[in-house]
C-alpha cells in the first residue's frame, strides 16, 4: 500500500469529518484538483507552504483506494506528485495525527509510512 498525505488545519478536517467528504482547501479549489504529497514529498511541501501554521494534521490515504481519480502529474523539480480530481471521502483515511513544528515553525513530518 503507498500511502500519500493531505496537510491540512484542524478544523478543515473536522468539518469534512461532519460532511462526510473533504472538497478541499482555498488552493485546493483553485487549482481543481486536492494536492496531497508522498512520505519523502511531505516534508517540503511542510517547509514551503505551512511554515508557521499552527493547528496542523497530515491525513493518511492509502493511494490505491483513491481509484482512477488520483493522478501522479510532474510538479516541483519534475517529482511526481499525487492529486486528486474528485472530492475525498473522509472514511477513506487511514492515519490523521497532529503536526508539531521546529523552533523556526517548520512543521515536522519525518518518519511517514511510505
Amino acid at each position: 500500500m503507498t500511502r500519500v498525505y493531505k496537510l491540512l488545519g484542524h478544523t478543515e478536517w473536522e468539518a469534512a469529518l461532519a460532511k462526510g467528504v473533504f472538497e478541499g482547501s482555498a488552493v485546493d479549489l483553485a487549482d481543481g484538483f486536492i494536492h496531497f504529497s508522498t512520505a519523502a514529498q511531505a516534508q517540503e511541501t511542510g517547509r514551503r507552504y505551512f511554515a508557521g501554521q499552527t493547528d496542523l494534521l497530515i491525513v493518511g490515504f492509502d493511494a490505491d483506494a483513491l481509484g482512477e481519480a488520483l493522478k501522479w502529474e510532474a510538479s516541483r523539480g519534475g517529482d511526481l506528485f499525487p492529486h486528486l480530481y474528485a472530492p475525498l471521502p473522509t472514511h477513506l483515511a487511514v492515519e490523521a495525527r497532529p503536526v508539531a513544528l521546529d523552533a523556526d515553525g517548520v512543521p515536522i513530518l519525518g518518519g511517514l509510512p511510505a
